[in-house]
């Protein structure tokens, strides 16, 4: 083994400054994040309902059950930072036909129908959150100052999230058109 050479290689495409570095490692960190997020999601809904289901029918369910008020899907949507109303709907019909949520209209059809957790659906979040009460919670707790480090991460997390949505509504509007792209 050569004594020169360093032992960890953290040198990728993505960086080619010690800054960019930094940013790809945190982005890096972001990515296996969301999967670990998203993996735990998963369990805990399907500990608690006996039903594999996704990330985002999870998301849509707390966020709907959120405040106890009900959500149309463009608040949804605006709420999850996410424009893909398609899938955001076939959430809602998935979680509608399980019974963890119901369609309610007011007005006009369209623009007034709002959704809201069913009592079933009530069941099941407070279950899932009794769930990462008892698992979640204690390890989080075991970690020194967590509260202030959350607490920091969240604000920083918010900062980033602004310039990567901004940057990303850049490229929207200036970049070439891409070959499959389809109105």
């Amino acid at each position: 083994m050569d004594r020169n050479k360093p032992v960890l290689d953290k040198h990728w495409h993505l960086g080619s400054s010690e800054e960019e570095l930094v940013v790809a490692e945190f982005e890096y960190a972001l990515m296996r994040s969301i999967e670990s997020f998203n993996a735990w999601q998963q369990e805990c809904l399907a500990a608690v309902s006996g039903h594999k289901m996704s990330a985002t029918d999870n998301v849509v369910l707390h966020i709907t059950r959120m405040n106890d008020r009900p959500k149309s899907i463009t608040e949804l949507a605006t709420l999850m930072n996410r424009a893909d109303l398609s899938n955001i709907k076939y959430a809602v019909r998935k979680l509608v036909a399980a019974g963890l949520l119901e369609k309610l209209s007011e007005g006009s059809k369209r623009k007034g129908t709002r959704y809201r957790a069913t009592a079933a659906g009530i069941e099941m979040t407070e279950a899932y959150a009794r769930l990462r009460r008892e698992l979640l919670m204690p390890s989080l707790g075991d970690i020194s100052g967590i509260q202030d480090k959350l607490d920091r991460v969240t604000q920083t997390l918010n900062l980033v999230s602004g310039i990567y949505e901004q940057s990303a509504h850049v490229l929207a509007f200036h970049r070439a058109p891409v070959e499959d792209e389809v109105d």
